[in-house]
């Protein structure tokens, strides 16, 4: 899981192709850690995984109104969808992403 900060994530999105994931998180958060253990096995091969780190991109945190930790965005080709407000496991966060990537592209927060 590639970290990602208010520099980097835009210009980090629009290099990639296909979809991505981005967690909001934070080192103190027991539920982040293991949202984090999890993600990676509940998507397919092909989603980049990216990790914000509110304690470092506080503003970051704040242009998308994370209130709640963790938080998942998703974002296809560089281009913003959806929060993503589900269970992390493969049958669950799939569906999410699945519904979430049928429906059109959300204005970014």
């Amino acid at each position: 899981m590639e970290v990602v900060d208010e520099f980097t994530l835009h210009h980090r999105l629009t290099q990639t192709p296909g979809i991505s994931l981005v967690l909001f998180t934070s080192p103190t958060c027991g539920t982040c850690r293991s949202v984090e253990r999890l993600l990676p096995a509940a998507v397919p091969s092909d989603v980049r995984l990216f990790r914000v780190d509110v304690q470092q991109a506080i503003g970051l945190a704040r242009a998308y109104e994370v209130f709640h930790l963790p938080a998942l965005f998703l974002f296809r080709d560089g281009h913003y969808h959806a929060r993503l407000d589900c269970e992390v496991t493969p049958a669950t966060l799939g569906r999410a992403i699945d519904a979430a990537l049928a429906a059109p592209a959300q204005d970014e927060p």
